[in-house]
């Protein structure tokens, strides 16, 4: 008699190809939340600028994310996940901080320089990760992030950019913190634990709605512009915020921080570029270096900063 093994198709070796595709399926999620994240930045300097406050644009983007995601549960009935509350809770108001500092140095520094603060976010959360949620970086993550870092600075600084101190900046520093917490906060509500399992996307993201609404509103109840275009401009910044933050929560399922935050660092890139495209900005020979470094530094890091131990 021949002998012979039966091989479960559902076994160890299915499982870590699914982890893989998922993986890569997350990377890609990363990099269109980038794309998105890029054009928040320009949409929303421009209404700002063009009349509306800090407070009126975040108010006006969490309430667009929390109707989105009540009509989410509304058509999926039990879609909502009740999760561990403390990351959820957590996510939902240092994420509205974040945005709301975020939308007030927008507002009073000029955008290149309101970016690069606010995008320390992904080298703190990086930090924040290895004492909080155990994930440490590679050599090659950590080689992948500075050098993705530098690519920001490059692009961002490309045209002679002249960092000052006044409440711009302070509050573009204290956005880059609160964003931190909160992505770290997102892994965390993605990640099962205990008697609770994993919060799926629309939870950790109607988390922040509801957060971001409690911290924003306050600062919401001047008179809100009139303009046509001007709200057309806002309601494009929240829509493709609604979208970039969906894809973000989803990829923080499958990805470690210290990869997730490499693909962060694109947004200040995205950011430029789409000024570049939209508004005919200047390119400068530095900021094509710095978009190539970026770029070097996300391939460096997808390639050889893969992580022996993945969590879905």
């Amino acid at each position: 008699m021949s002998a012979f093994v039966l091989r479960d198709p559902e076994g160890p070796p299915a499982v870590a190809a699914a982890a893989a595709a998922a993986r890569n399926r997350s990377r890609l999620e990363l990099f269109m939340a980038a794309v998105l994240f890029g054009l928040v930045a320009v949409l929303t300097r421009r209404a700002a600028l063009g009349g509306f406050g800090a407070g009126q644009l975040a108010t006006l983007r969490f309430s667009v994310g929390a109707l989105a995601s009540v009509a989410y549960f509304a058509a999926r009935k039990g879609s909502f996940v009740g999760a561990r509350r403390m990351p959820l809770v957590v996510r939902g108001l240092a994420g509205g901080v974040a945005v709301v500092l975020y939308f007030v140095s927008l507002a009073l520094i000029p955008a290149g320089e309101a970016t690069l603060l606010n995008n320390l976010y992904p080298v703190l959360t990086t930090v924040l990760a290895i004492f909080t949620l155990g994930e440490r970086p590679t050599i090659h993550l950590a080689g992948a992030l500075a050098l993705t870092t530098v690519g920001v600075v490059l692009v961002l600084g490309g045209d002679g950019l002249h960092m000052g101190f006044g409440w711009g900046e302070l509050a573009g520093l204290l956005s880059s913190l609160f964003g931190a917490v909160a992505v770290a906060a997102i892994r965390a509500a993605r990640l099962p634990g205990g008697d609770r399992p994993a919060a799926n996307t629309v939870t950790v993201f109607f988390a922040l709605t509801m957060g971001g609404l409690i911290v924003a509103w306050p600062f919401a109840l001047q008179a809100w512009p009139t303009s046509g275009p001007l709200w057309g401009l806002a309601l494009g910044a929240a829509f493709a915020s609604l979208g970039a933050q969906l894809l973000m929560t989803h990829a923080l399922g499958f990805l470690a921080i210290p990869e997730a935050s490499i693909w962060q660092q694109l947004a200040p890139v995205m950011s430029f570029l789409w000024g570049a495209v939209l508004l005919a900005e200047p390119v400068s020979g530095a900021t094509m270096a710095g978009v190539a470094t970026a770029g070097l530094g996300v391939v460096y890091g997808a390639v050889l900063g893969r992580r022996s131990k993945q969590s879905l």
